[in-house]
């Protein structure tokens, strides 16, 4: 759910275990029964942030603030719009682009945007509902454009907002916007020159920086991914599974581990997976785990530690 902080929490451990809750905005959404000891810890829960553990009379309890799906709005579909769609779009981005001119969005439908907007920048960002997972690049065709988009961007909500151009254009989109009224503090905050500073030149060297610096953002807010969209379909979309299933979640890590609190990953009865935690020796392990959850038919939880330092680390 969009437009609110969303909090997923359960009970690990102790007396409560298993009890999970969701809550968005200040709301129960779901709760895995009524008067659970999570539903009565709610005002507790609304002010937590990020991934983490603590202990509570009932057991540790997991919770994990999670996101929506990124959603990355491309404003302008030339040369550079090409590969930063289709690198947006390989990492799990929903992209949405928006061009004036018919064949330039042609151009984007074809590099796979998911949504392509062929109107007037001014209306096209009137129709985009920001929100705190949603990354603005403008790489229009001239500064009159860039202000319009710029604009528009900062009165959303947003995760980031970027601009490609040159210094003297981006200072004259800047001034346009200050004699507007904009706040100066605001503009500070756009990220201009666009990208990490890499020394990029060619489309796809640019489209690469652009992409690491909003991964940067991205995944440096804190948020869990929450439910990526391949896991929610086999759950509950259309390629809703019907064989036995575990769900694995990473609830702590240390160290150099690639993956953070919060990701998850699907083991089916069949041993394929939807979704990773990181790959190697550690997710054959909780694959393991999770196929003798599901012959055994016994324990519903687990509770698994993998270890990998020094000479195992080498050796697996």
């Amino acid at each position: 759910k969009t437009g609110g902080k969303n909090i997923l929490a359960a009970v690990v451990d102790g007396p409560c275990a298993g009890e999970k809750i969701y809550l968005s905005g200040g709301e129960v959404l779901w709760a895995s029964r009524e008067g659970s000891m999570l539903a009565n810890m709610k005002e507790r829960l609304e002010n937590l942030s990020g991934c983490g553990l603590f202990e509570s009379e009932g057991g540790r309890i997991f919770y994990e603030e999670a996101g929506g799906r990124p959603v990355l709005v491309i404003c302008g579909a030339g040369h550079v719009s090409i590969p930063i769609i289709r690198l947006g779009k390989s990492i799990g981005f929903y992209v949405i682009v928006l061009e004036d001119r018919e064949s330039f969005s042609e151009n984007a439908r074809l590099a796979g945007a998911d949504q392509v907007l062929c109107k007037s920048f001014a209306t096209g960002m009137e129709e985009i509902h920001g929100t705190k997972d949603t990354y603005f690049v403008i790489v229009t065709r001239g500064h009159r454009y860039d202000t319009t988009c710029l604009n528009l961007a900062l009165k959303k909500e947003h995760a980031y907002v970027g601009m490609m151009g040159s210094r003297r254009r981006v200072e004259i989109v800047k001034e346009q916007l200050l004699k507007k009224g904009a706040d100066r503090k605001v503009l500070e905050r756009v990220y201009t020159p666009i990208g990490l500073p890499i020394g990029a030149e060619s489309p796809e060297e640019i489209a690469v920086s652009v992409m690491a610096e909003i991964i940067q953002v991205k995944n440096g807010a804190g948020r869990s991914e929450g439910y990526t969209e391949g896991v929610l379909a086999c759950l509950a979309g259309e390629q809703r599974e019907s064989r036995e299933k575990v769900l694995a979640v990473i609830i702590s890590r240390k160290g150099s581990a690639p993956r953070k609190a919060g990701t998850k990953m699907l083991i089916l009865e069949d041993g394929s997976c939807v979704g990773t935690i990181g790959g190697g020796y550690a997710e054959e392990e909780i694959k393991r785990a999770g196929l003798r959850m599901i012959k055994e038919k016994e324990s519903r939880r687990e509770l698994t530690t993998v270890r990998m330092t020094g000479q195992e680390a080498e050796e697996m």
